[in-house]
């Protein structure tokens, strides 16, 4: 019966509200605001992940490159930490963030979730959750339903009281409940499908007046909308005829994770992508990420995913443009705006125009027309015949023709500029002083058992660190006392890593990764006759975000744990008397605070320990000079976490090497997160964002935990900015400025392209690294001459740009002193320095 309503619904959703002055309805074409349907272009910017000081800054660029609507998730566990006690303030102020969207003119796709999975610690559940009785979550479950509902209601009662939905007044346009709960539904059954019957009522019969969605759920009941999630969603198609084809995450790139490559996405892929969904009948689509930030103090899931969420994305982690990502997107965005009133109300036709090559071609009855060619090859150019006209196209790529018969858009020809980032050094030689964190101590969260405990039960996740600590005696009688060989340690762990010490030494580290987080330690170590302190610090990476039941997953030392090499043979510690310390002495003497730092006695000058695991380090700085984004190169340690002015920036981990395959990447053909990496042998992350509004003017301090050993005196405060900016055009380039010129009647023939540079604000071209018009060859800082140049290439960058912020040169022979080589096509590479 409940479904049968909700059909109805589905086709004129929420009906009372027609009479309202405010609504959002959707068909089978796409979302109608008010009665206006529309294409929508979507972005994600996830409020925790930057500063209230970024937001604006971070919702104009995304306006400005045509996004209409900002996405997010609701993160549970920042807004209420513990049960009842809520936090709606600094990064988690929800209404404020949304707010600021309004202020911009854009909508909001609000996805409470409340589940977030996005790389979030233990996908965004609170950790008291784990602990409520009886619960086992995402299924049929009583305690679990309650929570989530009661969250659920809590968040869109808060929106309603602000009036923040469409049907009030506000930017609310949809909603999320669950997310990606499809591949979990498939495994745990009948359970799992009652699971989502009951979530999707109990969030329609809630009442906000906007769509709900579902995201790879293809059994989504009415009136939820199913959406898509993926690199690629053309194939997707929702799961009635009168739903939109919605794709709620186009991923931007990839996240990065401790000990893996950095991945990214070209950004000729990612357009070909989304022109494919869109002339395949797509009607909304979000970039996941449009802004990924940072993953602040210890909200970084995975395990193990590092304290970046930059995800490639086209706002950098910095908040600043990632070019060409960025522009060629914006691009695609207004050449497909002038598509829309084809889209949205024409009949679609698909015409094949080779065995790699078709033509999408929507056609209303008032004669709106719009058509998209399409060469699959992903090694060929192809030239189509279409409409009495021929195109040539690059290899896996798509050409907007908005009026049928003329390109304004080719998703493989880059117009924007690409912009080289550097990291310039601004405060370094930083006068420190360390202090030596115990092995063994006594601060009050001490208890002896015997046999080994789970780690995130005892921590409650406060803290990444649970002590194990025991003794070994040994008789003086051992054979390896005289000349043999060291006994061998053997710790089996859940995770995520380990360091081991015996009689206070450092007597190695093992860790796994985010594919296996589970570790083995197994070393010779250095005992004594007499008593040996055997102490194990584990670590927590993040809690995991995704899996099955992953609530019931272990971390810590569960073992078993064994000597082998003794007279006796192989001596097990499992079961023995162990005793246990949650947290760091220096964590709770709050030493990375300006009050815990003064309660213990400093090492200074030349007595600053180096390369020594389990050491505290502060100094204090003055904030530098300008408004550039600011960082810390941690280059030279090795594990740990950092302060700023007692706010955690998060966790670094230098000494975890990236692995994978840096090889060339080509944007054609399919991508995935392997596909196109950096920094193999590098760290995976090196530098770590410092927000500038977390600064004062001076006295700043900085605070930092080592656990592994590293050198302090190689961490310096650096600011990103522009190095360079780089064009590379084709002479015949089909831009949207001369479509619109041509089709107004203001010229009567093709226009050539131009050629735009622009530093940042505050910077200035310095200098023409390289320019040719002709036959160029390579890529931005690796440019070369071709067989054909024109000779006054350098002379006309020379004269326009430099010494200005930004220029623009028209790409025509003339201007370069004629055409170097007239049977031959051409294009134009230029970089320039940023200074």
């Amino acid at each position: 019966m409940w479904s049968k309503l909700f059909l109805v619904a589905a086709v004129v959703l929420f009906g009372s509200l027609f009479f309202c002055e405010a609504y959002v309805s959707y068909d089978s074409r796409g979302i109608s605001i008010n009665g206006q349907k529309k294409i929508l272009i979507s972005g994600s910017i996830h409020y925790p992940r930057s500063t209230p000081e970024m937001w604006p800054d971070l919702i104009k660029k995304a306006k400005d490159g045509g996004v209409d609507v900002i996405q997010t998730y609701v993160f549970w566990n920042g807004h209420e930490p513990e049960p009842d006690n809520y936090y709606f303030e600094g990064r988690y102020d929800l209404v404020k963030f949304i707010k600021l969207v309004q202020q911009a003119g854009l909508y909001v796709h609000l996805r409470v979730g409340p589940y977030a999975c996005a790389e979030w610690n233990f996908g965004a559940f609170p950790i008291w959750l784990k602990y409520v009785p009886g619960i086992s979550f995402r299924t049929d479950n009583g305690p679990f339903k309650d929570a989530m509902q009661k969250f659920t209601t809590k968040i869109v009662s808060m929106m309603k009281a602000e009036k923040l939905y469409e049907t009030q007044g506000g930017p609310i346009i949809l909603s999320q409940i669950e997310n990606e709960y499809g591949p979990i539904e498939w495994e745990l059954g009948d359970p799992a499908k009652n699971y989502v019957q009951w979530a999707a009522k109990m969030a329609v019969d809630l009442g906000t007046g906007v769509p709900w969605i579902m995201c790879k759920q293809d059994d989504a009941p009415d009136p939820i909308i199913n959406t898509c999630n993926g690199f690629y969603c053309d194939y997707f198609y929702p799961n009635k005829p009168y739903k939109p084809k919605i794709w709620t995450e186009a991923w931007t790139g990839w996240f990065t994770e401790f000990g893996g490559a950095v991945p990214y996405r070209p950004v000729e892929d990612m357009a070909f992508s989304v022109a494919r969904f869109f002339h395949t009948g797509g009607s909304y689509v979000n970039y996941y990420m449009y802004h990924g930030g940072t993953n602040f103090g210890r909200t970084a899931g995975g395990p193990f995913i590092a304290t970046s969420y930059d995800y490639d994305a086209p706002i950098d982690e910095f908040g600043l443009l990632r070019q060409p990502k960025w522009g060629h997107l914006r691009d695609l965005h207004r050449a497909i705006k002038l598509c829309e009133p084809a889209l949205l109300n024409g009949d679609h036709t698909v015409m094949t125009l080779g065995s790699s090559q078709e033509a999408h071609v929507y056609q209303t009855k008032s004669g709106a027309c719009a058509a998209f060619l399409a060469n699959y090859d992903e090694k060929s150019y192809a030239t189509l015949s279409f409409w009495n006209g021929k195109h040539n196209l690059p290899p896996w790529s798509i050409s907007i023709l908005p009026d049928c018969k003329n390109i304004v858009y080719n998703t493989a020809m880059v117009g924007a500029q690409t912009a080289q980032m550097k990291m310039t050094t601004v405060s370094k030689d930083f006068s420190w002083n360390s202090y030596f964190e115990e092995t063994a101590f006594h601060h009050g969260n001490l208890f002896s058992v015997v046999g080994l405990v789970e780690q995130i039960n005892i921590t409650r996740d406060n803290t990444d660190y649970l002590w194990y600590s025991t003794e070994v005696v040994i008789d003086s009688s051992e054979g390896f006392l005289n000349g043999g060989q060291w006994p061998v340690l053997t710790v089996l762990s859940a995770g995520h890593a380990l360091h081991v010490f015996v009689n206070g030494e450092l007597a190695g580290t093992a860790y796994g990764r985010l594919e296996e987080p589970r570790l083995t330690f197994s070393n010779g170590v250095n005992l004594k006759a007499g008593v040996n302190q055997i102490e194990l610090l584990s670590i927590a990476v993040g809690l995991p975000n995704v899996g099955t039941h992953f609530e019931t997953w272990n971390a810590g030392v569960l073992g078993p744990i064994s000597l082998t090499g003794l007279n006796e043979g192989k001596r097990d510690l499992t079961w023995q008397k162990w005793t246990y310390q949650i947290g760091l002495k220096g964590e709770f003497l709050s030493l990375h605070t300006v009050t815990g730092s003064s309660s213990v006695e400093w090492m200074e000058g030349s007595y600053v320990s180096r390369r020594q695991p389990l050491t505290w380090y502060k100094t204090t700085f003055n904030a530098p000079d300008g408004d550039e984004p600011l960082a810390l190169d941690m280059n030279t340690m090795s594990k740990g976490q950092i302060w700023i002015n007692g706010q955690s920036i998060g966790r670094y981990w230098n000494e975890y090497k990236a692995s994978g395959n840096c090889g060339t990447c080509n944007y054609a053909g399919w991508f995935d997160e392997k596909k196109c990496l950096r920094n193999c042998g590098e760290a995976s992350q090196r530098w770590y964002h410092v927000p500038r509004s977390w600064l004062y003017p001076t006295g700043n301090l900085l605070a930092v935990f080592e656990e592994w050993g590293g050198d302090p005196s190689g961490i310096s405060l650096v600011k990103r900015q522009v190095a360079s900016v780089c064009a590379d055009i084709h002479e015949w380039q089909p831009t949207l400025v001369n479509w619109q010129l041509l089709s107004s009647g203001k010229v009567d023939k093709p226009l050539r392209p131009k050629a735009h540079l622009s530093c940042s604000a505050g910077q200035k071209i310095s200098s023409i690294k390289f320019a040719s018009f002709g036959t160029p060859e390579g890529s931005c800082q690796n440019y070369r001459e071709g067989s054909c140049h024109a000779f006054h290439s350098y002379d006309v960058f020379q004269r326009y740009c430099v010494g200005q912020e930004s220029c623009t040169v028209p790409i025509t022979p003339e201007i370069f002193g004629g055409d170097p080589c007239p049977s031959v096509m051409k294009k134009l590479s230029v970089e320039a320095i940023c200074s």
